[in-house]
């Protein structure tokens, strides 16, 4: 059994969607393929803005009315164009909209709950993305069971990054499979990226849906597939592979043909884009490969993280973690910054879900370099206020180069001011003006 995802780009139009299916097709052995689907093109982009509680920043109601249609517009006109005259995945989109317009007119709109908010609406992307494939699947002659990813990846209550219920998740995936080989048994299990749901409970009888954080449907793909004990993980991308570095910033990257777990593990925690941090390690557990391959060159071998014990080719890689925020956190008596600030510190940042993408402490002061999410960073600030000195620099860029050298740091930083730097043997990291 095998596992493969497909991001937002891969089905970003009814031509991608034609691609993917065939990509699948060809893959298509006596077990049944488990395909992971992101929402389509920036859908979530939309979403996010429809979430009630948002700042809007100025935004009306008629703004939010044109969003609402240009969602189903879109969807609808992918849908359209790939089965033309079907009436009853014409019902299922436009059924699913409704029950988004239902979920957001049901939301208390503000900032206590917009966590929850986010996820009960967000989840939607993918819910439309997955009902229409499932569709043009079966129609395409590939025998797909659409599977609500809500009933098997059990979370906490976490919203915005749930936490995996590894026990409950891999005892829902049990009961689901033995559906699969009763009767006839599917070709293609299609299921949502990024989304989870919280068990029912006594206590909390109605369970809600989770997202597993941003991007995380890389992760969900991981998770299935760690439960299934499955063969291997695909994810394909509109790369050729493991670059070096982000194409968007380098003409000439490299395509990195395989690389160790825990050097996959390092440079996803850095913010290399093309994995989700959380991805690796459950595969790593069990042993099970991860390959990145490319949809538009389908036949291509791409790029393969496993259990090799070199990267190759070893050669500089480069990321760029681009709108960071500098903060310095000092005792208002300077005093010594000691483990009892730090405990504080970092209770504010778990209780705010704020990952520190990198941290450096003198005996006066303790800073971060974290992204500007512009809600959480807020609350951050006034909460550190009240008992720190906080200082902060914005319009920031995190750069980590892996297997450096001083003349690659040099031509990377290019005269720009230098905020924050830290070295180890095989690592730069940076913080740097974008100016």
């Amino acid at each position: 059994m095998k596992v493969f995802k497909f991001g937002g780009a891969s089905v970003n139009s009814a031509d991608a969607v034609r691609n993917m299916a065939q990509i699948v097709q060809n893959h298509l052995e006596a077990e049944p393929l488990i395909v992971v689907v992101s929402a389509m093109g920036k859908t979530t982009n939309l979403l996010e803005k429809l979430v009630p509680g948002r700042v809007r920043g100025g935004e009306r109601r008629d703004e939010c009315c044109k969003l609402r249609q240009q969602l189903e517009e879109y969807h609808l006109g992918i849908a359209k164009e790939l089965i033309p005259s079907d009436v009853d995945l014409v019902g299922k989109v436009q059924s699913m909209l409704h029950q988004l317009d239902a979920a957001v007119a049901g939301l208390t709109p503000d900032t206590e709950h917009y966590n929850y908010n986010y996820d009960q609406v967000v989840s939607f992307g993918e819910l439309l993305s997955t009902t229409i494939i499932a569709h043009y699947l079966n129609h395409h002659g590939i025998s797909t069971l659409w599977v609500d990813a809500r009933r098997i990846v059990a979370t906490d209550s976490h919203h915005r990054e749930g936490r995996v219920d590894w026990t409950a998740t891999q005892e829902n995936l049990t009961a689901e499979r033995e559906k699969w080989y009763n009767g006839n048994t599917p070709q293609v299990v299609l299921t949502q990226g990024f989304i989870g749901g919280t068990p029912s409970t006594p206590q909390h009888p109605t369970p809600s849906t989770t997202t597993l954080g941003r991007e995380g449907s890389d992760y969900s793909a991981a998770i299935l597939a760690y439960c299934l004990g499955a063969e291997s993980v695909t994810i394909w991308k509109d790369v050729p592979g493991f670059l070096n570095a982000d194409p968007k910033y380098f003409k000439d990257t490299v395509k990195i043909n395989q690389i160790p777990y825990n050097e996959a593990i390092e440079l996803a925690y850095y913010g290399a884009s093309v994995i989700h941090p959380k991805t690796v390690k459950p595969l790593q557990n069990k042993g099970i490969p991860l390959y990145i391959r490319s949809f538009i060159t389908p036949a291509a071998d791409g790029s393969a993280i496993g259990n090799c014990r070199t990267i190759s080719p070893e050669t500089p890689l480069y990321i760029f973690k681009n709108d960071q925020i500098l903060l310095s956190i000092a005792p208002r008596d300077y005093s010594f910054i000691a483990e009892d600030n730090l405990q504080v510190i970092f209770g504010m940042l778990n209780d705010l879900g704020i990952r520190v993408n990198l941290m450096q402490n003198s005996a006066l002061s303790f800073s971060i370099c974290i992204d500007n999410n512009e809600q959480r960073v807020g609350l951050l600030v006034e909460r550190l206020g009240a008992l720190f000195q906080v200082r902060y620099n914005d319009n920031l860029q995190l750069v980590t180069i892996r297997y450096y050298t001083q003349e690659v740091i040099d031509s990377i930083v290019g005269g720009r001011k230098v905020l924050l730097e830290q070295r180890s043997r095989l690592t730069e990291q940076l913080v740097v003006s974008c100016v």
